[in-house]
């Protein structure tokens, strides 16, 4: 068992029931984007909430407490999620598969964010977005939530760079507030992008 599944083991939703922000606020991008692929997507909030948008949506975590969260979430709002056993390191993920594909702060050590974003944008077809709001090397300070390793933040000059060879819809780093359940609340350094891959 990982530290994620055991933290996913609680009856409440530690990051809260509502959507990430940004997805919240930008979800108007994926209006003609019907298959959507959220990573790392933890207990569903954003999965459970693109469904209600109408879309279909495959939610990849490796807590399985967490894909339970999942479906539950999904059977309380009467929509449908599949749910995908994924350790995003280390199994292969579908090519070309989904028409977007979203992220909400993956935490991976920074040696391995490059390879998480590469395949991420694999699995996405020609012409599809990918959306992701990540915490960065900034948020230490704020104690308002991610991880207390500075190898575990993305620094935003890394992200842009990868983000170049796409097409950039949006780029944005610095100062958000989150109030997502009891584990991120407050002012937080964040870097969120929309990128269209050709």
């Amino acid at each position: 068992m990982n530290t994620w599944d055991q933290r996913f083991k609680t009856a409440e939703y530690v990051y809260g029931e509502q959507p990430n922000t940004f997805i919240e606020d930008y979800v108007h991008y994926l209006k003609d984007y019907p298959s959507v692929a959220a990573y790392a997507e933890g207990e569903g909030r954003n999965a459970v909430f693109l469904a209600l948008q109408g879309h279909t949506v495959t939610a990849f975590d490796y807590a399985e407490s967490g894909l339970k969260k999942t479906e539950q979430l999904a059977e309380k709002h009467n929509v449908s999620v599949h749910t995908k056993l994924t350790d995003l390191l280390q199994d292969e993920l579908p090519e070309e598969m989904f028409d977007a594909a979203i992220m909400v702060f993956g935490h991976f050590p920074a040696e391995q964010q490059q390879e998480v974003f590469k395949r991420i944008v694999n699995s996405v077809k020609p012409g599809g977005l990918i959306m992701m709001e990540l915490y960065s090397i900034y948020q230490l300070p704020y104690a308002s939530g991610g991880p207390r390793q500075l190898d575990f933040l993305y620094d935003p000059l890394d992200v842009l760079k990868w983000c170049q060879p796409y097409k950039i819809i949006h780029f944005f780093t610095g100062e958000q507030m989150r109030n997502e359940g009891i584990l991120h609340t407050g002012l937080a350094h964040t870097i969120q992008f929309i990128i269209e891959k050709s």
